[in-house]
């Protein structure tokens, strides 16, 4: 039997979204973003299983007639339609997925998911997503948990300027990691703390990198953890130098004003390419008590861009999308909840990575 899904926003992700679950068969796929252009590549593009649909994604009450019949509902769009979709997705009561980093966002969709007959599954992706499965895996093998430390990057195989970067997805959630408050479990205490702080430098098969505090990618780790670990903490991977030039322009050069952050995706996206030639870093660093000793164990993964059913796509599109498609599979299949939140720590690592889309995570 086929699943009717909508998938809301037709963009970098959403390309990637589509190219793995109309392959499948699986799933009868409806498009919708306001772009006509965009929909027109979709068009072009022959994803088998898919029809295409321009709306305003703004109108909750479009939104919602959008919805009606889908037992899916899949969010690619930018993190400030968030409630409007995952409103429009319980009024309609399906299963509502999105890919947000943005914290109050999230806390809008964990009221929507209060007593909802469908379950409502956000941050899905790779961070927040897949780093909370792994880091939740490694962690149940201690006894007690003293450090859990989380490290991701999206960064290109052959950096070339300045920054040491190129654009691989959406430039208001970067421009939003960059700029909002960070979570932390600092002392076994829940904290708020600054994005683009705490730098670190380290070293993981011969190549140097930074990271520092950005904000989201811990999803809800922090409330699953609560009473359980000492520190907790997610930073962002670069390489060294990124992280003082993009400081100087959100701080110095007060281009993270929330007036001012058009200015700065203005300046990112006429400036710095795309491209489909990058990495994907993922790190996880557990330390606790196991068996009376004091242990440290890792997981490092590094996931490259690929050919996917005759298309290339770039590492954080494949990881992202792959996030997401393996979450859909894992409760229209009956091995995550039916009805309310849903948290990505919820998801097995072994059931995510045995997943057809979750393996790529595997490769």
């Amino acid at each position: 039997m086929t699943t009717k899904l909508i998938l809301l926003g037709a963009g970098k992700i959403g390309d990637a979204i589509l190219n793995l679950l109309s392959h499948t068969g699986d799933y009868q796929i409806t498009v919708a973003d306001r772009d006509p252009e965009r929909l027109k590549y979709v068009e072009q593009a022959g994803f088998p299983n898919t029809r295409i649909v321009q709306a305003d994604l703004g109108d909750k009450a479009v939104v919602t007639e959008l919805i009606r019949g889908h037992q899916v509902t899949l969010s690619a769009c930018p993190y400030f339609l968030t409630p409007i979709i995952a409103g429009a997705a319980k009024a309609a009561n399906s299963h509502y997925f999105d890919l947000t980093e943005d914290v109050e966002s999230t806390r809008i969709v964990k009221q929507l998911a209060e007593g909802a007959d469908c379950a409502f599954v956000p941050q899905c992706g790779l961070a927040p997503g897949f780093i909370s499965i792994v880091a939740n895996d490694v962690a149940k093998r201690f006894d007690t948990l003293r450090d859990v430390s989380m490290r991701v990057g999206a960064l290109p195989t052959f950096p070339n300027n300045a920054l040491k970067y190129n654009l691989t997805w959406s430039t208001d959630g970067l421009i939003n990691e960059y700029c909002n408050p960070c979570e932390a479990i600092v002392d076994g205490q829940l904290r708020e703390t600054s994005a683009l702080e705490e730098i670190e430098h380290f070293s993981l098969d011969g190549i140097d990198y930074e990271a520092f505090n950005t904000s989201g990618g811990l999803g809800t780790l922090c409330e699953s953890l609560a009473g359980k670990v000492q520190n907790l903490n997610y930073k962002t991977v670069r390489y060294p130098g990124h992280r003082d030039i993009v400081k100087m322009l959100i701080r110095d050069l007060e281009l993270g004003k929330l007036e001012r952050r058009p200015i700065l995706k203005d300046v990112l996206e006429t400036s710095i390419p795309m491209t489909k030639q990058d990495v994907v870093l993922v790190f996880v660093s557990v330390i606790g008590m196991r068996d009376g000793r004091l242990e440290q164990e890792s997981y490092a993964k590094k996931i490259y861009s690929q050919v996917v059913n005759g298309q290339l796509l770039s590492a954080i599109q494949l990881t992202t999308a792959s996030g997401i498609c393996a979450m859909v599979d894992m409760v229209v299949t009956g091995k995550l909840p039916q009805h309310g939140m849903v948290r990505q720590e919820q998801a097995s690592l072994s059931d995510f990575l045995a997943n057809r889309f979750g393996r790529y995570y595997a490769i």
